[in-house]
């Protein structure tokens, strides 16, 4: 009883403490939350093209999940600055900001190119049959970035400008809204560029790939080979863990693509998918993110593992969870009613959401927590690191307990 009046008193001092965070956190979810079921809708309605284009969805996670992973980190980053008081917009390509704009470009469609590369391997080793060309797998991922780069790069730097307005924590707002639209802006954009390897000759998208093979490595060879010191160190600490974030993002897609079959007969259910995978890195993007504040601000201790420190942090995201998935759940059936999708019901579409998106959360917030601590006492910037790892493991393990969700109640 004690401790749990503790924990009440710690809940409501926390909600009293930052009554403006929790609000721009819940707010900030909604909306992720609205556009991921618009993503969710066109995932559920190019089943067509799915299974005209095996293999494609082993791609769509990790190319979905890039844009967050890449801009999610470019959020954090710039919520670090905030918090120290370093942020300034310029047009100069030097200044802290704009050697971080221009990694975040290089990287979204550098690791593009190479997650073509890692999509039909893995498509390959699991056994998709008569999966798509390695050419065809570049042309839908590189050009299919163009658009969301360019969007998604403008909202993160206008919601980091727009904190420092109304004094905003960043860290609150940047993630969830980041990886919202780079949600709903991939997945349309990843369709639409699959119309340039479908019923031309094949001459096309064999140079245009070659296009995109050359364009990808220039973008990643240029800022490595920079003079200026952070857009090297970015690009350099970020590639690796976003190549490794993308595979095993990648093991999403396939999970998904192993039961394509079945979700087909009910798409409703791949409504939820996009929106759950997306809430469940965001939310714990948010825990990620405020560790490494914490971490920048000498007020975590790197060297040990503690709860207390993080406590009020955790609720946040618990605070914020439950409502979100409870309006998921009830948002995706009442969307697959309106558009005439096939749904196993309001209450059993409740159920999964919820199961699959608590258990999908607090997994990953263990992954967020500790990977901010490991990449900090290794020396490298958990900002840089923390979200793409917590963003594309909420991916497989979003997806997984999905599919767990799915068995517990008889759904598949």
């Amino acid at each position: 009883m004690p401790r749990l009046a503790r924990f009440v008193r710690r809940f409501r001092a926390l909600v009293r403490a930052d009554p403006a965070g929790v609000r721009a956190g819940f707010v900030a979810h909604l909306l992720a939350t609205a556009t991921g079921l618009v993503a969710g809708l066109v995932l559920g309605s190019i089943t067509h093209t799915l299974e005209l284009l095996p293999g494609l969805l082993v791609l769509v996670p990790a190319a979905v999940g890039l844009r967050g992973n890449v801009f999610g980190a470019l959020g954090s980053r710039l919520g670090t600055l905030v918090a120290t008081g370093s942020f300034r917009l310029s047009r100069r390509r030097d200044t802290l900001v704009g050697q971080n704009l221009e990694a975040s470009v290089a990287l979204s469609m550098g690791v593009s190119l190479l997650l073509a590369f890692v999509a039909k391997g893995i498509a390959e080793a699991f056994g998709v049959q008569n999966t798509i060309s390695i050419g065809d797998f570049i042309v839908v991922s590189v050009i299919g970035a163009l658009i969301p780069t360019t969007v998604v790069l403008g909202m993160t730097v206008a919601v980091a400008a727009l904190g420092v307005r109304r004094e905003w924590d960043v860290d609150n707002v940047s993630v969830p809204v980041v990886t919202a639209a780079g949600d709903v802006i991939t997945l349309p954009s990843l369709f639409l560029a699959t119309y340039l390897v479908r019923d031309i000759p094949d001459a096309i998208p064999a140079v245009l790939a070659i296009l995109c093979v050359v364009g990808g490595i220039v973008t990643l060879v240029i800022p490595l080979r920079s003079h200026l010191p952070l857009l090297r160190r970015i690009v350099g600490e970020s590639l690796p863990f976003l190549v490794v974030a993308g595979a095993v993002s990648t093991l999403a897609g396939m999970t998904i693509q192993s039961r394509l079959g079945s979700l087909s007969r009910e798409p409703a259910l791949l409504i939820v998918i996009p929106p759950l995978l997306s809430l469940s890195g965001s939310l714990a993007g948010i825990l990620s993110a405020r560790v490494a504040t914490k971490l920048h601000l000498g007020v975590l201790d790197p060297s040990r593992i503690a709860i207390g420190p993080i406590a009020p942090d955790l609720m946040l995201v618990f605070l914020i969870s439950v409502p979100i998935y409870l309006v998921l759940g009830v948002a995706a059936d009442v969307l697959a009613a309106l558009t005439g999708l096939a749904s196993p019901g309001a209450l059993q579409m409740l159920e999964v959401v919820m199961l699959a998106g608590v258990l999908a959360t607090a997994l990953t917030c263990v992954v967020a927590y500790g990977a901010a601590l490991v990449t900090y006492r290794l020396g490298w910037d958990p900002d840089n690191n923390g979200v793409p790892l917590v963003s594309s493991t909420s991916d497989f393990l979003g997806a997984a307990s999905f599919m767990v969700a799915l068995v517990i109640l008889g759904l598949t």
